[in-house]
């Protein structure tokens, strides 16, 4: 399975026409044709359902996970080859950074800008997810670094801790009883939809908060990123156990009160052990160690 074959594929997925996709790809439809029956032969699957209307190709079942799978392996290849290039006299190259939503990502984005004005030919790309995304991703070698928020496995990687933490509170509705408490504490939540994290570890933490006094969350959701659930709190759907500072709330209607006792999480930079990074990755390290001695 060539990789050519395979971007073919993801354009004309994307098109969902041959003759769109071939002239997007500048070759002719016959030969983009036979490439694709070639690679359904080579799978012994089909890949579109040829429509009779307008032509539409559309993906089949087994196309959609050719699809997904396609995508990572074509991004982890042009990421190796990315980080071949550049010349020897100037560092120039991409580094794949992940993370949670946290405003600790003030570091990296600091760290990158002294980065970039030294070596203006490396690149940053940014993937924002809860731990179990970036983990996954940092495994399959698609990410460099990934900035995880505790409680979270460390075993596999190398890390930095960071010398900044993030509050755990309610993202909740300015007209909810609740916002009338500078603090929340367990017993207030009972009977309260919530909406919680994904990131599986973090159900451990506000075990412990909640105690053993018999106090439980009742969850009617949860995100991984907070815009999309901020959006469901300001409709009524619940509140939102979520970290301070994430969610813009002067002049909205929503508004952020902390947990009380306090719960904090600390953050940290990891990186695959016995991974060699990039020319490109270990300048921006080196970068990020001295940005957080500068702190």
């Amino acid at each position: 399975m060539e990789l050519r074959v395979l971007r073919y594929f993801l354009t004309v997925a994307q098109a969902e026409s041959i003759s769109a996709a071939a002239e997007v790809l500048h070759v002719t439809q016959p030969t983009l044709s036979r490439q694709l029956m070639e690679l359904e032969a080579e799978l012994g699957t089909k890949l579109f359902a040829r429509g009779r209307k307008k032509r539409r190709m559309a993906l089949t079942e087994a196309g959609s996970r050719l699809r997904w799978q396609a995508e990572e392996i074509l991004a982890l290849a042009d990421k190796t080859l990315a980080s071949f290039q550049g010349g020897t006299e100037e560092v120039a190259g991409e580094v794949a950074i992940g993370g949670g939503e946290s405003r600790a990502m003030a570091l990296v984005a600091r760290a990158f800008q002294t980065l970039h004005q030294r070596h203006p030919g490396i690149l940053c790309h940014l993937y924002s997810g809860n731990a179990q995304d970036v983990t996954e991703r940092l495994d399959k070698g698609l990410l460099d670094f990934g900035v995880l928020i505790e409680p979270v496995n460390l075993e596999g990687y190398d890390y930095l801790r960071l010398p900044a933490t993030d509050t755990w509170g309610l993202l909740l509705r300015r007209d909810h009883p609740l916002a009338r408490l500078p603090a929340i504490r367990p017993k207030d939540l009972d009977g309260v939809p919530l909406l919680t994290s994904r990131q599986r570890m973090v159900d451990n933490e506000f075990a412990g908060w909640l105690g053993r006094e018999g106090h439980s969350l009742e969850t009617v959701g949860t995100y991984n990123l907070l815009y999309n659930a901020s959006l469901m709190v300001a409709a009524g759907v619940g509140c939102a156990l979520a970290l301070d500072g994430l969610i813009h709330t002067q002049g909205t209607p929503l508004t952020f009160r902390p947990l009380e006792p306090r719960v904090e999480t600390h953050l940290n930079l990891v990186w695959k052990k016995y991974h060699p990074l990039s020319q490109a990755a270990e300048r921006f390290l080196a970068q990020f160690q001295e940005t957080l001695q500068e702190i």
